[in-house]
């Protein structure tokens, strides 16, 4: 059982969106948008901080983590006096609490309760986690606790930290820290990591991915890193929304980890994204726009704040949702990298053999704002498409990704959401309509009977019939005014893959 925060002033616990509301516009925590959202600005974070992020190093964890990389390691001496210290700030503080169940799956459920310091975190623990009944919350026991408070400030020299933000794991207690962040995925990454943790060891796979299904029950996943397409593509009117960025799959099917949708918002439209445009209105919480000017219309394209401007709402607020969130075995699995090199193709199909490959790879690029530093599109290779909420190694991921294939026998394929023509800075970004058709082709079955040739450089199939458009961008060299310099990059970046596979041993 986690340890109780009761020294603060005064209690708010699981308050209704209105009452959270008036709570955030009487604090001036945020403002009301003209669709009746909210918005707020989270300061100096306003993405993910990994290199901040800590587990403690104790007799559960020390020779189960893969230490480095993202995952550093804290004693218990340090983790202790950052609580104490916590909660002696805490003590003349209003605090907002929330209990929420995370997992749509009862037999994978945690059940949480997070201590915030702003009403507006725990207005989007609401949106982001499944709500107990009133009846299930009057014998709510929590078995995680996060505690967050954003003006709480670490020093790294007596702390144990890096910086004065942090986000610290112990998982032995089940209690996760942050300070010094006001960025509110913190919290839903934070919940992931225990989630990566534990459960494949259960030899249950964690994904950093969304899901849909149609009528008939035929699910689709769709794996990829933050700003690649997932919540886009998953936000579909043809289609059932299961979830949007964190998932499970047992031995019974795929399920939610979360209860509400996490949205990149920068140059939204409702002509390319309607079902998020439509989303945003009461309820939904908007993090680092602006405003147009002297209107309380928000602007998408100002990104002066953030780009990674983004928009937190329940599932509810898409019309098509599944209840519960759950779908079969996937049916489809499509990869999604946004290739800043340019020379990957658009659509192309996997062998299952390629498919592990590539998950281990995890090659993307990291977009503008997603993690703190990253300003441009930047070519990265995050293994099994989630390396910094990840703490076991990523073959534990990857072993039971090739099980779970070669049992169930998905179609595989590739989409490329990134530039064409050449790479960032020369090329164009693929449309979102086009690469909304590539993948409608797919999960209708269209390309069955295509004709389909090998590239070169990668060995996978490309589709070269069949295609209701894009067929002008289909062979990414065609669309390269230098030959010579395609040439030269895709074999750099194919040499790259085969180096990074070398790593690995499935």
């Amino acid at each position: 059982m986690v340890a109780e925060v009761n020294t603060s002033k005064q209690v708010f616990k699981n308050l209704s969106k209105l009452e959270l509301e008036k709570h955030i516009l009487k604090n001036k925590e945020g403002e009301l948008t003209s669709t009746g959202a909210i918005l707020v600005t989270t300061g100096t974070f306003t993405g993910r901080s990994p290199d901040d992020k800590f587990f403690v190093k104790d007799n559960l964890t020390q020779n189960t983590i893969d230490w480095g990389g993202f995952n550093h390691p804290i004693s218990e001496s340090f983790f202790d006096g950052l609580l104490e210290k916590m909660l002696t700030f805490a003590s003349d503080k209003v605090l907002y609490v929330r209990d929420m169940y995370a997992c749509a799956s009862e037999n994978h459920r945690l059940k949480l309760r997070i201590y915030s310091e702003t009403a507006y975190h725990n207005y989007f623990a609401a949106n982001m986690f499944i709500q107990p009944s009133e009846v299930e919350l009057q014998y709510f026991e929590a078995e995680y606790l996060i505690l967050h408070l954003p003006s709480f400030l670490a020093n790294p020299i007596v702390d144990g930290t890096k910086n004065a933000n942090f986000s610290i794991f112990n998982l032995s207690k089940k209690i996760i820290l942050v300070g010094g962040t006001a960025y509110t995925g913190e919290i839903k990454k934070g919940i992931f990591s225990v989630y990566n943790y534990f459960f494949p060891q259960k030899s249950v796979l964690t994904l950093h991915a969304s899901a849909t299904k149609n009528q008939a029950g035929d699910t689709a996943l769709f794996i990829g890193l933050s700003g690649t397409g997932k919540t886009t593509l998953s936000s579909d009117p043809t289609r059932i929304l299961i979830g949007d960025d964190e998932l499970l799959w047992d031995e019974n099917g795929v399920f939610n980890i979360e209860g509400g949708c996490y949205a990149k918002t920068i140059n939204l439209s409702k002509k390319n994204e309607p079902l998020i445009w439509n989303a945003i209105k009461e309820g939904a919480l908007i993090e680092n726009c602006t405003f147009k000017t002297n209107t309380n219309e928000v602007d998408y394209t100002d990104i002066s704040l953030s780009q990674n401007t983004r928009v937190s709402y329940k599932l509810s607020h898409i019309p098509q949702v599944a209840i519960p969130s759950e779908g079969k075995h996937p049916n489809y699995i499509i990869f999604l990298t946004a290739d800043a090199f340019g020379v990957l193709p658009p659509i192309a199909k996997l062998t299952h053999s390629q498919a592990v490959d590539f998950f281990l790879i995890g090659y993307t690029a990291k977009l503008a704002g997603t993690e703190m530093g990253v300003k441009e599109p930047k070519s990265t290779f995050s293994p099994c498409f989630g390396a910094p909420f990840m703490p076991l190694k990523s073959e534990v991921y990857a072993k039971l990704f090739k099980e779970k294939i070669e049992k169930y026998k998905p179609e595989i394929w590739l989409i490329n959401t990134g530039w064409t023509g050449g790479g960032f800075g020369e090329g164009k970004r693929i449309e979102i309509p086009t690469t909304r058709s590539f993948v409608n082709d797919i999960l209708t079955n269209k390309l069955t009977k295509s004709e389909f040739i090998i590239d070169e450089n990668f060995g996978f199939e490309i589709p070269v019939t069949n295609l209701s458009e894009g067929n002008e961008i289909i062979i990414p060299k065609k669309t390269w005014k230098n030959q010579a310099a395609f040439d030269s990059k895709a074999k750099e970046l194919a040499l790259k893959f085969k180096e990074i596979i070398k790593k690995f041993s499935v």
